[in-house]
């Protein structure tokens, strides 16, 4: 009896070893299994991502150096005149405040900040106008410790842009990328939020091709979580090669800080301002005198519908003597299919003024065409519930 005992435990590790065993062999991948005389192959899963790849990007400070030192801190002073009251003016109410209330009648220096991005060597710098709107003084503050008086050499309020000039040698320059942003793609927005000084931040683009959201008139924006706020308006959002790919104009928020909705102007529009604005001092557009509607959709799960309707037709305008009229349904211009109102206001921004353009339309369910000659579009600002990134 004492024997049996003996060797019961041996046998007992033998029957689980045998069992382990058995049941690795009944989790491999079964052989291929003919089928109508057709031997299928085994399955194979793929990975979703790379991972025979080593690490990955880990830092950005290569970006980061590359860009930088041509973002740039821009200070405005604006002279703000102060409004006479005659209490004001009372001693014994300005004993009570121990006299502590400025002097009335007299002008008042107002401070505030913005970015701006050097994008030429000679000293070009482009910034959001709402920067340097109005103001009196502008000094500009580089990354070295250098600081200079700026010129405003022209401004673009219907896309919010703005190009300055400062007298230093030896700046650093960022190289616009003109395409090829991605949704998903990281980036990294310059600039100096609420004056605490040149700060990074770091997102990704959550959409491209913004519109239609009554920030500028022109608007084909680049859409960024990267955090951006006040002060960090004209400045630069780069790629991870430290490329600009826009200027950080916008956002959308109900605080007034970064909610992660934030706009970007795209550099390819930024270019298009920059030499438009060197050439000829200002940027020519061309305009066709019409207020636009979107088509009303019958279903909103249906499929979407192309074209604009005209809201209204500027009398004498270009628009109104080719014979457009209210309610006219706009399908094409030229060859391009018209998708949106900010689609065909951007088309013929970009005709030079004096030129023919062709107008598809309908009237009461009838194909009409209209030869315009495009006119040249005076600046205008338009209000909007997006927030401009506030001078501070």
């Amino acid at each position: 009896m004492r024997r049996t005992f003996t060797w019961l435990p041996w046998v007992l590790l033998i029957i689980v070893i045998i069992g382990f065993i058995g049941w690795q062999q009944y989790q491999k991948p079964k052989a291929p299994v003919a089928v109508d005389g057709i031997k299928m192959p085994a399955e194979k899963v793929e990975p979703l991502i790379d991972t025979t790849r080593a690490g990955g990007v880990v830092s950005y400070s290569a970006a980061v150096k590359v860009a930088a030192p041509a973002v740039v801190n821009i200070f405005t002073t604006q002279k703000v005149k102060q409004l006479d009251h005659p209490l004001l003016n009372d001693p014994v109410f300005r004993e009570f405040f121990g006299n502590q209330i400025p002097d009335q009648g007299q002008d008042q220096n107002e401070n505030s900040l913005g970015s701006g991005v050097i994008v030429r060597p000679d000293g070009y710098i482009l910034t959001n106008n709402h920067v340097i709107a109005q103001a009196d003084q502008i000094v500009v503050a580089l990354r070295d410790g250098r600081r200079a008086q700026a010129k405003v050499i022209g401004t673009d309020p219907d896309t919010d842009l703005a190009v300055i000039k400062i007298e230093l040698d030896k700046l650093p320059v960022l190289p616009f990328k003109l395409s090829g942003n991605e949704v998903g793609d990281v980036v990294l927005a310059i600039g100096n939020p609420f004056g605490v000084g040149q700060t990074v931040t770091q997102g990704i683009v959550s959409a491209t091709g913004r519109s239609d959201l009554g920030i500028n008139t022109y608007e084909d924006f680049i859409q960024t979580d990267a955090a951006i706020n006040p002060g960090n308006s004209g400045g630069a959002l780069i790629d991870v090669a430290g490329n600009l790919i826009g200027v950080n104009t916008a956002i959308f928020s109900q605080s007034g800080g970064s909610l992660g909705i934030g706009f970007a102007i795209p550099a390819k529009i930024c270019q298009q301002v920059l030499n438009s604005i060197l050439k000829d001092g200002r940027v020519v557009r061309g305009w066709l005198g019409i207020s636009l509607l979107p088509v009303q959709q019958e279903d909103i799960l249906g499929p979407k519908q192309n074209g604009v309707v005209v809201a209204d037709v500027l009398k004498n305008g270009p628009a109104a003597q080719a014979g457009l009229q209210r309610g006219d349904k706009i399908i094409q211009v030229d060859n391009e299919v018209i998708t949106s109102a900010s689609h065909l206001i951007n088309y013929v921004a970009l005709q030079a003024p004096g030129s023919q353009i062709k107008i598809l339309a309908e009237r009461n369910g009838k194909a009409i065409t209209f030869d315009v000659a495009v006119a040249e579009r005076k600046a205008q600002t338009s209000d909007s519930q997006f927030i401009p990134l506030p001078k501070r």
